[in-house]
């Protein structure tokens, strides 16, 4: 007689308890800023995406609220039947142009998009090469798809070659890599894997999550950081829902990548379009983004403070070069004791540990954003010190 659905949910929710991996959610009382409040307290939040801070901008709301007045609450339909508007075709155009590339389709999401796109691109006698720590979206897209995957070592384009070398197919081959990893904060060396992959005729594909709208001119990204935007060997696919502080996920490249997805990607084909209200908002994100590209100056300025001053205090910030910045505290506990200690003293930050890092890697993973003021930034630090201490881990 087999478990009950009740028995098996209970039996894992108990080893998840005793691994101490078990999560209660947080819940934002209000809206994502970089200050806002949870437990009825005002935090410093440093948990967030928001890295230019317009989750709760004006210009943002305007935006939405203008869009929703014009063309209602929702679309009513899939891209491929009725819910195409003027509105999907021109933020994506405008987005096209800003990155530099012939074309962008937009996904209801960043995870799916990497699932549509990959989807759609890779056949069986296809070989993907795929760095060992690219995002989950990513390793689940390649998990869906039946073309033969390796992976190579961690930002190791010498390693990348050696395999390109000994992996043989007359079809696609497709090296894929985040543009800067979300755990640790590091950029992936295109300038390296780019040149490798073209010399053995490999197609290079980005996840952008975390490059679009902190890296590069304006926040072009990581491909534009290493000047590749023109590349159409050079595929890019970002989420809407970080730095652009809305929702959604697009690919950027050739124009024929657009049409492919439009007839391909299964995300694309069976999920209802973006409401008006999130696309005018995105639409605001990237008016705002060239308008005002002081923010992005701001951003890696309060970034690069905190990192100096969180080494200055003792803390390993695991050698990251983004406004990413984790904070090794070791085991899951450390770093989950780490975080509520930090909440009790008004700092919101959360702890990551195994399975989405390694055991003994252990961190809280902050968010430096160009709204940040120095003043919570000094509140932030002045509370880490604390904690540290506490946890004799400074």
């Amino acid at each position: 007689m087999g478990l009950s659905l009740r028995q098996r949910v209970q039996n894992e929710l108990q080893r998840l308890k005793s691994d101490g991996l078990y999560i209660s959610l947080k819940v934002l009382e209000a809206p994502q800023d970089a200050v806002t409040r949870v437990n009825g307290k005002d935090v410093v939040n440093l948990a967030s995406n928001n890295y230019l801070g317009f989750a709760n901008h004006p210009h943002l709301k305007a935006r939405a609220k203008e869009y929703l007045e014009k063309w209602g609450a929702g679309s009513g339909a899939v891209r491929t039947i009725a819910g195409t508007f003027t509105y999907h075709q021109e933020f994506e155009e405008k987005l096209a142009a800003f990155k530099g590339t012939e074309s962008a389709l937009v996904l209801t999401a960043g995870f799916t998009a990497n699932q549509g796109v990959l989807g759609s691109l890779l056949q069986e006698a296809d070989i993907t090469f795929s760095d060992e720590l690219n995002h989950a979206s990513i390793i689940d897209g390649l998990r869906l798809t039946k073309a033969k995957r390796v992976v190579y070592r961690h930002a190791d384009a010498e390693h990348l070659e050696e395999l390109l070398k000994t992996n043989h197919t007359e079809g696609l081959k497709l090296v894929v890599t985040d543009g800067v990893f979300s755990m640790d904060g590091d950029i992936a060396p295109l300038d390296k894997i780019v040149p490798v992959a073209r010399r053995y005729n490999a197609v290079v594909y980005v996840d952008d999550a975390h490059g679009s709208g902190v890296l590069g001119k304006l926040g072009k990204g990581t491909v534009h950081h290493f000047g590749f935007q023109e590349d159409p060997n050079v595929v890019q696919v970002a989420t809407l829902s970080k730095a652009w502080a809305v929702v959604g996920g697009y690919a950027a490249g050739a124009k024929e990548l657009r049409d492919i997805l439009i007839n391909k990607a299964r995300p694309f084909l069976f999920s209802t379009s973006h409401p008006p209200a999130v696309v005018g908002a995105l639409i605001g994100a990237l008016e705002l983004i060239q308008k005002e590209p002081r923010r992005i100056d701001k951003l890696w300025e309060n970034t690069q403070y905190f990192k100096d001053e969180l080494a200055r205090l003792g803390f390993d910030t695991m050698d990251s070069k983004t406004p990413i910045t984790p904070v090794l505290f070791g085991e899951t506990k450390a770093a989950f004791e780490a975080s509520r200690m930090l909440l009790e003293r008004g700092v919101f930050a959360v702890g990551i540990g195994f399975p989405t890092v390694p055991k003994g890697r252990a961190r809280i993973r902050n968010i430096v954003t160009a709204a940040h003021t120095k003043e919570m930034l000094d509140k932030g630090l002045e509370a880490y010190g604390a904690v540290g201490k506490a946890l004799q881990v400074i």
